[in-house]
């Protein structure tokens, strides 16, 4: 589920909930012989990722605009630019430079580059009440690779300061809809002591049960997995970035046939649950 799950779920993409993305998988250790009954029973195949049962466990979004200045205070790590359209320097895991652009006031677009390159945009649009906050986000992140869209919907749970953008206060996530198939759809294949993971949005990883961290391949925070297995039908993903554990994902084969996902984001504090199905 590496970007997959982590793109779709707990962190939307690296524009769509805050500029800063995680990824999503887990570990994997095992027993001598215990990858071959994996490889026959559960996870191996292709899977796609059920939107609607996406579950959140999170503290809510929070985001700032007001003096020309836009904060995301719920960002891991937080930031804060100048928000006159520019691009300004940012030390993000995937972006390197930001610009935020005040549309009107109740909309804002906010870009991400890294190392020159466009790798996301995010449009944020908040309802004529002031309740209800819709983003659009189009990710570019990964090089020849479809780029990965969607959209959410938040809900207020806290006013906006006197003075700042209707965009600003803190908002809870409530809904995910209209992903492209690439983001959703993944492939597991296990053989003997190796899992394989790809998705056609761009990222795979081939990472020995129990072994040595591997990169993730399109992921441009140089991100790396691990994985073990945790269970009978389940396996366990952990992602490391300079070294620290970012996230862990745990994916477990039901009795109903569907695959189980547990994504914690480690820097954001954060737990996502959803089911994928097998295509």
């Amino acid at each position: 589920m590496a970007r997959t799950t982590a793109l779709v779920l707990a962190a939307v993409s690296l524009l769509a909930m805050a500029g800063c993305r995680q990824t999503t998988v887990g570990n994997e250790a095992s027993t001598e012989n215990a990858a071959s009954p994996a490889a026959a029973g559960s996870i191996d195949g292709t899977w796609k990722a059920d939107i609607d049962s996406v579950q959140f466990d999170r503290k809510p979004d929070e985001y700032l605009l007001q003096a020309g200045q836009y904060s995301c205070k719920s960002c891991a790590p937080t930031y804060t630019v100048a928000a006159d359209g520019a691009f300004h320097a940012v030390s993000l895991p995937y972006a390197d430079s930001m610009s935020v652009k005040v549309d009107d006031d109740h909309n804002i677009t906010r870009t991400a580059k890294k190392g020159g390159r466009q790798i996301g945009q995010t449009k944020m649009s908040v309802s004529a009440d002031g309740n209800t906050l819709t983003g659009s986000f189009n990710d570019t992140s990964v090089e020849n690779a479809p780029p990965s869209k969607g959209e959410y919907t938040e809900t207020r749970l806290s006013p906006a300061p006197a003075g700042a953008h209707a965009v600003s206060g803190q908002w809870k996530t409530t809904k995910l809809a209209n992903f492209n198939a690439e983001q959703l759809t993944f492939t597991f294949k296990t053989e003997g002591d190796i899992v394989h993971y790809s998705s056609p949005s761009g990222y795979s990883y081939d990472a020995k049960l129990d072994g040595p961290d591997v990169p993730i391949k399109g992921d441009i925070a140089n991100t790396t997995a691990s994985v073990k297995k945790s269970g009978d039908n389940s396996y366990q993903e952990t992602d490391k970035r300079d070294g620290k554990v970012v996230g862990v994902a745990t994916f477990t084969l039901g009795a109903d046939g569907k695959l189980n996902v547990v994504s914690e984001d480690k820097l954001a504090g954060t737990t996502t649950k959803w089911t994928a199905s097998k295509e």
